[in-house]
């Protein structure tokens, strides 16, 4: 991880697959293409991300999932096209990313509490300032685990939660997480996933997920977007405005069951075009 880089709902009715009505955009990326040597993974590929809404991305296999994040967070320069932030560029607004290895994603030598403040110290703001802010964080999340420990000394779900603290510290206008819980056991995907949509629902930041996991993507997910084969064109844009808290009960629910037999539909289409 480089050191530079700071670690920083649509309401609509219907059925899924049809098409919302127009929303205001907070990330808007036009004529994207990426090629790596002879693969064109993106080609004049357009994307709107709308405000304060929780967009999940799912698709076969080597589409450019995490491409595509990688790209509107910076990580990975375009080809061409242009990406804006509410008609601005990159370099001026403040962004989180949480990234899918955890373990090499935080800093073995420092203790949580430095890992979270670390961006902020990039940021030079003021040592009082950067542990008030981290103690804010703590106390409005309600965070019970110790933050002065090394993140040898935690869980796996653990040291992901401090990650998502590192990238909320700056008080990011996005947030992006690649495949975050994917090097978790199944107990601890469940409690990440909690914590992050009980984040989400406290903070209503607009976050980009990553996710190879159908049934994630739709649980936590405001949009879901779907993506094709290469070069990666949307399938489907699809919505789910189920109402937050999502539990158990969610997952049997007529609007999940219909919303995630869609996407597997959209998802198979596009795996048999290969």
């Amino acid at each position: 991880m480089a050191d530079g880089a700071v670690l920083t709902r649509i309401e609509t009715g219907g059925v899924p697959g049809s098409a919302p009505p127009a929303t205001a955009s907070h990330v808007t990326v036009r004529g994207l293409t990426k090629r790596f040597g002879t693969a064109s993974i993106y080609e004049r590929f357009d994307l709107d991300i709308p405000r304060g809404m929780l967009v999940s991305v799912f698709g076969p296999n080597g589409c450019g999932k995490s491409t595509l994040i990688n790209i509107i967070a910076g990580l990975i320069p375009p080809d061409a096209g242009e990406i804006l932030f509410d008609g601005k560029p990159l370099h001026e607004i403040k962004f989180g990313y949480v990234f899918q290895n955890y373990r090499e994603a935080l800093f073995p030598w420092l203790r949580s509490v430095d890992n979270i403040e670390y961006p902020l110290k990039l940021l030079k703001i003021p040592k009082a300032q950067r542990r008030a802010r981290v103690e804010q964080l703590v106390n409005h999340l309600g965070v019970k685990i110790d933050i002065k420990r090394y993140p040898y000394e935690m869980s796996g779900g653990q040291q992901q939660l401090i990650s998502i603290m590192r990238a909320l510290v700056v008080e990011p206008e996005i947030l992006f997480l690649d495949e975050p819980f994917s090097a978790l056991d199944y107990e601890m995907t469940l409690f990440m996933r909690e914590q992050l949509q009980r984040i989400f629902m406290e903070t209503g930041t607009t976050t980009v997920l990553v996710s190879h996991d159908l049934e994630e993507a739709v649980y936590l997910a405001d949009r879901i977007l779907l993506l094709s084969r290469g070069p990666a064109q949307i399938a489907d844009y699809v919505r789910f405005d189920t109402a937050r808290p999502r539990t158990d009960t969610t997952l049997s629910d007529n609007a999940f069951i219909a919303t995630k037999a869609h996407c597997l539909e959209v998802f198979q289409r596009e795996v048999r075009k290969g």
